[in-house]
């Protein structure tokens, strides 16, 4: 038999993507899973929001934790918690962060190759040591890069694939479990990565950016909607209000 965390693996199945639609609480994980979601992901930036904080490691780690213990009564399914660059200034201190969130029953984490407020990514070494620190606690971790952050399609080049390809294989040496390329807009550039990737690539949902079955196609393991679902609610919930307040 294998444990959650195993399980929570083999969901990422490339041409077949696990389909995350991220949530930012117990009672949103509740209806999710009641949807039928295979697994639960929290996004970072809905977490924070919903809880009076902004995106960047600015939501004190204790307080993400309580709302993943909360998420985990809730639910038998794996969880996968977004801890953006790992709660850490060092690897040791990633390790001791991301060990609380598997202590604590989670199944994957989100790690990302960047620091909080930073721009720039880390040097492929120095991200690789914080993966190899989260991923020995045993979790499964998502390793993120930022190399297509604000970049626009039209600017895409093979150079950028190489990149992403170079992170991808010192990330899977460090003990990660799948590779998130978020911000992607353009299929040739998805299948590319896919087809050349160490590790199942995990890619972000936008409108525009391709059906389930149109990124299936392209050899996507694991599909997540981010602060979409959040914003989402959000958004709804101030027309809802607006309507409520409108005078007349």
């Amino acid at each position: 038999m294998m444990d959650g965390i195993d399980a929570f693996t083999a969901l990422h199945v490339p041409g077949d993507p696990l389909v995350l639609y991220n949530i930012w609480d117990a009672g949103s994980a509740r209806a999710v899973a009641a949807a039928g979601a295979k697994a639960i992901a929290t996004g970072s930036w809905g977490v924070a929001e919903a809880n009076g904080f902004s995106d960047g490691e600015t939501l004190p780690l204790e307080i993400a934790l309580e709302n993943l213990t909360r998420i985990l009564s809730v639910t038998d399914l794996p969880v996968s918690i977004d801890m953006e660059a790992g709660y850490g200034d060092t690897p040791a201190a990633v390790g001791t962060s991301v060990g609380k969130a598997h202590d604590a029953g989670a199944s994957g984490i989100n790690m990302e190759d960047r620091m909080p407020g930073e721009t720039g990514l880390l040097p492929v070494a120095q991200a690789a040591e914080r993966v190899a620190a989260a991923a020995a606690t045993g979790i499964h971790v998502n390793a993120r890069t930022d190399v297509y952050f604000r970049r626009d399609p039209k600017d895409y080049t093979p150079a950028l694939v190489e990149d992403v390809l170079t992170r991808a294989a010192a990330f899977a040496e460090a003990g990660a479990r799948s590779l998130f390329v978020p911000f992607l807009g353009d299929h040739a550039t998805i299948r590319a990565i896919c087809e050349a990737s160490p590790l199942p690539v995990n890619v972000l949902w936008a409108p525009g950016r391709g059906t389930t079955a149109e990124l299936a196609a392209l050899g996507v393991a694991r599909i997540s909607y981010g602060h979409g679902p959040w914003a989402a609610a959000m958004d709804w919930l101030k027309a809802q209000a607006e309507a409520v307040y409108r005078p007349g």
